[in-house]
């Protein structure tokens, strides 16, 4: 029960947190070749958009699981 309560409330964080930021970014190194001690590198940004329905469907379904955990048998 407490397992179900915990990943709920990471997902509505989560979701929240989706749908206040949108998106994220993050650099990849890339390293396209090695002549002796040269070394060229490249370094790409890469943009990753969340959609505004994964972020409220990760809250729903955060609250989803609070309310099942939250029960006792």
């Amino acid at each position: 029960m407490i397992f179900t309560r915990i990943i709920g409330i990471l997902l509505i964080v989560a979701g929240t947190a989706g749908l206040i930021y949108g998106d994220f970014s993050f650099t990849k190194e890339t390293h396209e070749a090695k002549l002796g001690p040269l070394e060229l590198e490249v370094q790409e940004k890469e943009n990753i958009a969340i959609p505004t329905w994964a972020g409220a469907g990760a809250i729903g379904v955060g609250v989803i699981l609070l309310l099942v955990g939250g029960r006792r048998r």
